[in-house]
């Protein structure tokens, strides 16, 4: 006996025979089969936690980069306004600025609000007036014309409208809309409606439903005339090399405006709307982390059954010389495997999901006959996914810990039944 307990207390960590009693005890037996559902149910658990928490998270930054990439790529990422006189000056202003270090491109641009109509439909719109070598310079519009051509934009007096205006109103490239703006001519009557005929030249689809659905652009020499600017315009969209270091820019750009101007970046524009995206995603992960942790419980629950029901094969092997070391890893591995595939299955199931998101969700709008992504509603045209590999890597090792965590009280207990007790009544 006492060589027996030598060789036990001197067997390595994790010795083959604490392997094959763990392997022994996660497979099911018919009196134990409550315990095996337990066990069942945890694994589920943790893999659907984590596959939902890889794919939210996915989801929610697919979600802020398909939206930033949208918002930036039609509006700059700092605005220049006029500060005591009108921007009369703006071609030197766009000029100079334009030269700055980091300024990729700096726009002027006209803006109004306007009635499009046709003669099925009209819709609200906000018409842009820019220069032709400024609008190709967009490629979130230059890139994705559909119809038409923006070639010669500057010499006509024809509008280049999003793809679902276009399909609001009824009208393809080459037919006309209307545009209805409140301020118009000065009469004995007081000021009418301006109301004159354009033609599409070009129909854009960017994706973003609001953008598609709702800008009109016009060459800047009509929309000053249009909305009777005095040659001068609304503002200076400035487009950097790098949105996320627009605070070094501030200061290069008000010192190469040569003129009093007021400045407001993107985040300022969207501060509310980025806001509200990434406390709906902190909420979403918190509350998600939790299906998690109920399922790192039922580890608990489980091990702590499993530990009542084999006491006498605890107490015996404790008799024949097994340490309370080896004991408690054999609980422990029986918990932490329950964890670590789980944990590694949901890692995978969400990877899966991740890559094929669109083709999944196309699936189930077919099956279901029903649009499960409204992009009227969620303003983007297909449901985007960008995996973060730290996320992904935190959520992984959130939950192996919470696993490896759930299976400490139970092992401690085992390790610390005593075998005259366990036996006494056996």
């Amino acid at each position: 006996m006492d060589e027996t307990m030598t060789e036990a207390q001197h067997t390595a960590p994790f010795a083959p025979f604490e392997w094959m009693l763990s392997a022994r005890y996660l497979r099911a037996r018919r009196k134990e089969g409550f315990i095996s559902v337990i066990a069942g149910f945890s694994f589920l658990g943790i893999m659907l936690g984590v596959a939902t928490l890889i794919i939210v998270m996915a989801v929610m930054n697919g979600f802020r980069k398909e939206l930033l990439d949208k918002i930036l790529g039609l509006n700059g990422h700092i605005l220049v306004q006029p500060l005591e006189s009108p921007l009369t000056d703006w071609k030197d202003v766009a000029e100079r600025i334009s030269q700055a270090q980091g300024v990729r491109l700096a726009a002027p641009v006209v803006d109004g609000q306007a009635l499009a109509s046709s003669y099925f439909n009209a819709s609200g719109v906000l018409v842009r007036g820019m220069r032709a070598d400024d609008l190709n310079n967009l490629t979130s519009i230059a890139k994705n014309i559909k119809q038409g051509t923006l070639e010669g934009f500057d010499d006509g007096q024809g509008v280049a409208i999003g793809r679902r205006l276009a399909d609001q109103l009824s009208v393809h490239a080459g037919d006309s809309i209307t545009l209805v703006a409140p301020k118009g001519a000065v009469t004995p009557m007081g000021i009418t409606p301006r109301i004159k005929p354009y033609k599409v030249v070009a129909v854009f689809e960017i994706g973003m439903s609001e953008y598609d659905a709702g800008f009109v652009f016009m060459p800047i020499a009509e929309a000053q005339a249009y909305f009777n600017r005095n040659n001068d315009v609304t503002a200076i969209e400035i487009f950097t090399t790098n949105p996320d270091r627009i605070d070094q820019f501030r200061k290069t750009v008000t010192e190469a405006a040569g003129r009093p101007v007021f400045l407001v970046d993107w985040r300022q524009r969207n501060s509310t709307f980025f806001n509200a995206l990434q406390v709906e995603r902190n909420v979403m992960f918190l509350i998600l982390t939790l299906i998690v942790l109920v399922a790192a419980l039922n580890i608990v629950s489980g091990l702590i059954m499993l530990v009542k029901d084999k006491g006498s094969d605890i107490a015996i092997l404790r008799t024949m010389g097994a340490t309370q070391g080896s004991i408690m890893r054999i609980f422990l591995i029986t918990g932490a495997s329950i964890g670590v595939v789980g944990t590694l299955v949901g890692f995978f199931v969400g990877l899966m999901i991740c890559l094929n998101i669109e083709s999944i969700r196309q699936f189930l709008s077919w099956l279901t006959a029903t649009e499960l992504f409204d992009p009227t509603l969620y303003f983007l045209s297909k449901l985007p996914a960008e995996i973060d590999v730290g996320e992904t890597t935190a959520v992984v090792i959130m939950a192996l810990t919470l696993s490896f965590l759930a299976t400490l009280y139970p092992s401690w207990r085992a390790a610390r039944l005593d075998p005259v007790e366990a036996l006494r009544y056996e």
